[in-house]
């Protein structure tokens, strides 16, 4: 087996490991994340919902918090889970979340466990997206220019 099939492998039973302890009283729709980081190391988050809806976290959120409290900042690839035949993508408010921390190019894996996985890069699954580098050049003309931040 390769080294990709053996991340992905490890990357799909985290998710789906994390993914059985969703708290999703109200869709009851289960999604596990699980995240390859920069350092080598794999962090796991499951959607949690809230009465007050819509105040839950997304499994894809969750995850990328563990990763920074771990203290990591670059996502190397990600694996979604959920229950169905259909592939789940992140939700929009996801996708920023991931671009804040993975290059365009970074490979999210979207699978529904009795179906198929597929492969996408955050560039196709967020095609012409506003990322930190932006900002940078923001700020680096306001510095060029001699007006303050």
């Amino acid at each position: 087996m390769s080294k990709e099939k053996d991340i992905d492998k490890a990357l799909f039973n985290a998710a789906e490991k994390v993914r059985k302890n969703a708290h999703v009283p109200y869709s009851n729709f289960k999604v596990g994340a699980a995240i390859l980081a920069e350092d080598g190391n794999i962090y796991a988050g499951c959607n949690v919902e809230n009465a007050a809806y819509p105040q839950g976290v997304c499994a894809e959120g969750g995850a990328i918090s563990i990763m920074v409290a771990a203290g990591q900042k670059q996502i190397k690839r990600i694996y979604i889970t959920a229950s169905g035949a259909d592939p789940v993508t992140p939700c929009g408010g996801c996708r920023q979340k991931i671009r804040e921390f993975a290059a365009t190019d970074v490979i999210i894996i979207c699978h529904g466990v009795d179906g198929k996985p597929f492969e996408k890069t955050l560039d196709e699954l967020l095609p012409y997206s506003f990322g930190p580098e932006h900002l940078d050049a923001v700020h680096l003309n306001i510095k060029n220019s001699g007006e303050s931040k």
